[in-house]
């Protein structure tokens, strides 16, 4: 059985892989990563940290987060946020230094603007089979703005330090967000087929009885069910459909009431019920917020 290892500080990850003490106690650029006597392949790692790691040709290890596991393949840049569980199902047999990883404690972007925007960035909730593939373009650009991180730890530390640190880290997230809507762009044949599938999933889910006995369609569930993360579906449904997983969910099931409404005599608790709520009075809003209208008005006036 694998044994967690919690992470807390930049400090605990540069003691784990004996490195020197780190340049700022925040933040940490690693281009290459020692060799370390802690199998890893044994344990499950979390951490309070944020991660940025852009790989190069590391062989001989499978990493693995949320719920897929991931080959590593140079050029390929992923993200973690704290709290996520991490784990390699072999041991790490080389590292070479053509790639690099940031960790940043929160602490770092709390007072910045970043600290409020960050969670706008959905790809730190995509499983990892959902990483970015980068361009040699897209590697040179992001590289160019590592390299000024790292310019900005290894001079003297002023009063700028930590606000051109933390400017290029936000660049980088923005970046990164670009690159994945040039990735949704460039796949979108099959995301076609994700989105009908997607589609198919929501018909069948709401004439099924797990409408009843499970409650409403989530976003989670719905991803569950494509083998994807629901940040990961809602942000190639809002490339693919200009609206997010949420949107159609909410869209299927007020068609699903208004039949309901129109075409059973069922009170509306019951038809509440059935929908998946747990109480009248919700469905009661929910559906008057999407249209405009009550239950029981639409179902007078129709």
């Amino acid at each position: 059985m694998s044994k967690f290892h919690h992470i807390k500080t930049i400090s605990q990850v540069h003691s784990i892989f004996g490195l020197e003490k780190p340049l700022h106690p925040l933040i940490t650029l690693i281009k290459k990563w020692p060799q370390t006597n802690l199998d890893f392949s044994e344990i499950k790692i979390t951490s309070d940290l944020y991660l940025l790691s852009m790989k190069g040709k590391i062989k001989g290890t499978t990493f693995q987060y949320g719920r897929n596991s991931y080959d590593f393949e140079e050029g390929t840049l992923v993200f973690l946020a704290p709290n996520q569980v991490a784990s390699f199902s072999d041991p790490i047999d080389e590292l070479d230094d053509s790639g690099w990883t940031i960790l940043f404690h929160p602490d770092l972007i709390r007072k910045a603007e970043l600290g409020n925007t960050i969670k706008s960035f959905s790809f730190f909730d995509y499983e990892t089979n959902e990483a970015l593939h980068l361009s040699e373009k897209e590697k040179i650009s992001l590289r160019e703005l590592v390299g000024k991180i790292e310019l900005e730890l290894n001079q003297h530390i002023d009063k700028h330090s930590q606000e051109l640190i933390i400017q290029n880290l936000e660049t980088i997230l923005k970046y990164s967000d670009r690159y994945y809507d040039r990735q949704f762009y460039t796949r979108t044949n099959i995301h076609v087929e994700i989105v009908n599938r997607f589609e198919k999933f929501l018909k069948d889910y709401l004439t099924s009885e797990n409408l009843k006995n499970e409650g409403l369609p989530t976003v989670a569930k719905s991803g569950k069910a494509l083998n994807m993360s629901g940040s990961y579906l809602s942000d190639l449904l809002k490339q693919e459909t200009g609206r997010s997983a949420k949107d159609h969910i909410h869209v299927h099931i007020i068609e699903k009431a208004k039949s309901m409404l129109l075409g059973s005599d069922k009170n509306i608790g019951e038809i509440a019920h059935n929908l998946g709520f747990e109480y009248s009075q919700h469905f009661s809003k929910f559906f008057k917020s999407k249209t405009g209208t009550s239950p029981s008005s639409y179902r007078d006036i129709n």
